[in-house]
């Protein structure tokens, strides 16, 4: 007589298939856990404040974020090749006052001044650059001096003062027009994230960023030139610091070089809620543009609901904490 031999019931097909699910949920490489977030606090806030979840609101959610969005987007670069850059506001700083000084003493032509306020920002960015692959000094180090040196830079060519930029046509290019409805600060946003997720997740430059973060040796000894690559990202940030300066000044029809202190850290906040591992190797565009926006909504929301600006700052702090404490390695 025969007897049956009975196997486990695949209970835990179950458990895997959660347990799959949840590290998908929290993946940095899929940025679901961000956006979970951003939804909750988009629900709490709309609960909060009967202004929030408007459209005048939402587009002012747009128009706030932009500045950290598009610098955000380089700077994902940067930390994906497993560098840092603590420069960037004062970067947009001398790029927007040097854009302004054109304009105001060389040639109103905006696309002039424009050229040269990103020039600038990509002339900084490959400094900093050359500083850290050529002469091996930490990006940390070399970016926190490039902070003061280019902000210093801008208080002595403008004696502390706000240029005032009279140009209709720059205004409109790159703050107060609207294509197809949309606004423009929006839209250049939605270009520098195009851009952005191009070249880092269907081309071989970007292929070449994660390979250079995850583990610079063995990329070097795959034929890729790592100092090169770090060096175009330095310079991509710059270049779109400088674009973020060209906004910046179109808003406030001036440049101020008093603005944006701090801003840097909102932008490493961004790209670091996104998923992007401060260890290198890992992190999206799409999950920067989320935690870009988590940024502005708490801003928005915040300020809507009555919170002191000391509370805020509190705030977002304890968030850049616990973003840099989820970002180790797993």
């Amino acid at each position: 007589m025969s007897t049956a031999t009975s196997s486990p019931a695949p209970a835990s097909t179950g458990d895997n298939s959660r347990r799959t699910a949840v590290r998908d949920l929290l993946s940095s490489d899929r940025p679901y856990g961000v956006l979970l977030a951003l939804i909750a606090l988009v629900i709490f806030f709309s609960i909060k404040s009967d202004v929030f979840f408007t459209g005048a609101n939402l587009e002012n959610i747009g128009r706030q974020t932009t500045l950290v969005t598009i610098m955000a987007v380089g700077m994902t670069f940067i930390i994906i090749s497993a560098e840092i850059d603590l420069s960037v506001a004062s970067i947009l700083k001398l790029s927007c006052v040097s854009a302004a000084l054109f304009m105001n003493d060389f040639s109103d032509n905006w696309a002039l001044g424009a050229l040269v306020g990103i020039g600038v920002g990509a002339l900084i960015g490959l400094v900093n650059g050359l500083l850290t692959t050529k002469l091996g000094i930490p990006s940390f180090l070399v970016t926190l001096g490039m902070l003061g040196v280019a902000k210093g830079i801008a208080f002595v060519i403008t004696d502390t003062a706000p240029v005032l930029v009279d140009n209709r046509t720059f205004w409109a290019v790159f703050y107060e027009g609207t294509i197809a409805g949309i606004p423009v600060p929006i839209v250049w946003t939605l270009i520098a994230l195009a851009i952005g997720s191009v070249l880092l997740h269907l081309s071989t430059f970007g292929r070449k960023v994660y390979a250079t973060g995850g583990n610079a040796t063995a990329a070097r000894y795959s034929g890729i030139n790592t100092d090169r690559t770090k060096i175009l990202c330095f310079v991509l940030t710059g270049v779109l610091a400088g674009l973020a300066s060209l906004i910046f000044t179109a808003q406030g029809h001036a440049a101020r070089p008093d603005f944006a202190d701090g801003l840097e850290l909102d932008v490493i906040a961004a790209v670091i809620l996104g998923g992007t591992s401060l260890f290198g190797g890992r992190g999206t565009i799409i999950g920067t543009l989320i935690g870009s926006l988590i940024i502005g909504v708490l801003n928005n929301g915040l300020v809507l609901i009555g919170v002191s600006s000391s509370w805020q700052i509190a705030v977002k702090g304890f968030i850049i904490i616990l973003a840099v404490a989820l970002s180790k390695r797993r």
